[in-house]
């Protein structure tokens, strides 16, 4: 058995017992979001080798200058977000072998970068993006929006620019999906407090598909300005496979960390050492005289980094909830290209299935169903 441990629930040594998206909801393999294309909202992006081929266009709404891009963009420490979210909804699987595909792992994309110079994101910032696809989502054909990041302050005006936009978006034809955030508290902050977006709270589901042993995440809930409760759906937001963002310091370390979990070699161990020392941040007498206090600074590593291999970590966060979504509608989209963004909710909202002795208002409809949801959504075609 090897030395090392992944830190998931019902982790083996040897094995890809990490779930992937497609498994824990249940995804019909069949649609792929084929011919649909997805805009995503986030603070940065990485043109990974998961979504290589299927990026339309990178926009860099970081400032008043809306930058058009293709695949050749500016990469910073925020772009691990916004490449998350991507590869989450439609990687292809190339970097795992297939093993964590997304859900709409054909579908076409389009990244709107809001991040700030300073790396801030402000609600100007995501106003800015939203009104860029407002002005663009036809030209595109962009069907369906995620926005993982949030606004500033708690809005019940159903006129804020935030709570506007998206409402023109999903008039215009497009399903806006948005995170619900991670506060375990009332209310939710703009743009998730938008009554016609389909807020997405998180469930945790233990790595595990037996319900029993779901929970609730700590997600933002509450009531908003038309009377209706958010979230609208949950979707899993606990130990979700995404990839390490390439040439970041987290890559570097993992490069060594992670073919621990594949041995027990002690020989092995010391000589990867040898060879890692400097990438680890060890000083060379240290690697080359390991010792068990240095073994259980390297499974604390291995745990904080939240490494699954040698590529891919799990997150969590109602960030990683919202692309799930997206994808499922994208598969939805597929099977039946004539929908609605109210058809699509109501397919969403009456096929999702309710957590027991759970309120109404912290899991909204319930959690997704993502075969049933498809196989509805192609009933209508």
């Amino acid at each position: 058995m090897p030395l090392f441990t992944s830190n998931y629930p019902f982790y083996e040594p040897g094995s890809p017992t990490l779930l992937s998206t497609p498994e824990r909801t249940g995804a019909l393999p069949h649609y792929t979001g084929r011919g649909v294309v997805m805009a995503l909202i986030d603070s940065g992006f990485y043109p990974h080798p998961d979504l290589e081929g299927r990026i339309l266009l990178h926009v860099d709404a970081s400032t008043n200058r809306v930058l058009e891009q293709g695949t050749n963009f500016k990469i910073n420490d925020l772009s691990w977000h916004g490449q998350m979210t991507s590869v989450i909804a439609a990687g292809s699987g190339r970097a795992s072998g297939g093993r964590y595909r997304g859900i709409a792992s054909d579908a076409k994309l389009v990244l709107v970068k809001v991040s700030t110079p300073r790396g801030q994101i402000k609600e100007t910032d995501i106003l800015r993006g939203l009104r860029w696809l407002l002005d663009t989502y036809r030209r595109l054909n962009v069907r369906v929006v995620n926005v993982s990041v949030g606004g500033d302050a708690v809005s019940h005006d159903p006129d804020h620019p935030l709570h506007r936009a998206i409402r023109k978006l999903v008039q215009a034809g497009v399903t806006v999906v948005v995170a619900a955030g991670n506060r375990d508290s009332a209310p939710l902050l703009p743009p998730a407090s938008a009554a016609d977006a389909i807020t997405v709270g998180g469930v945790n589901d233990h790595n595990s598909l037996d319900m029993q042993l779901w929970t609730p995440y700590h997600h933002n809930y509450g009531r908003v300005y038309d009377g209706s409760c958010k979230p609208d759906i949950l979707a899993p937001a606990n130990w979700i496979a995404s990839p390490i963002l390439p040439g970041s310091s987290t890559a570097r370390e993992v490069r060594w960390l992670a073919p621990l979990l594949r041995t027990s070699d002690e020989a092995h161990i010391r000589h990867m050492l040898k060879q890692g020392y400097r990438d680890l941040g060890l000083a060379r007498d240290m690697a080359l005289n390991a010792d068990d206090n240095l073994y259980a600074e390297l499974q604390q590593r291995i745990h904080a980094h939240k490494i699954i291999d040698a590529h891919h970590q799990h997150v969590d966060g109602t960030s990683v909830a919202a692309p799930i979504v997206a994808s499922v509608i994208a598969q939805m989209l597929e099977a039946n290209p004539g929908l609605t963004p109210d058809q699509i909710r109501a397919i969403l909202t009456t096929t999702a299935r309710l957590l027991p002795n759970i309120p109404y208002d912290r899991q909204g409809a319930g959690v997704l169903d993502a075969a049933s949801a498809v196989s509805a959504a192609a009933r209508l075609a």
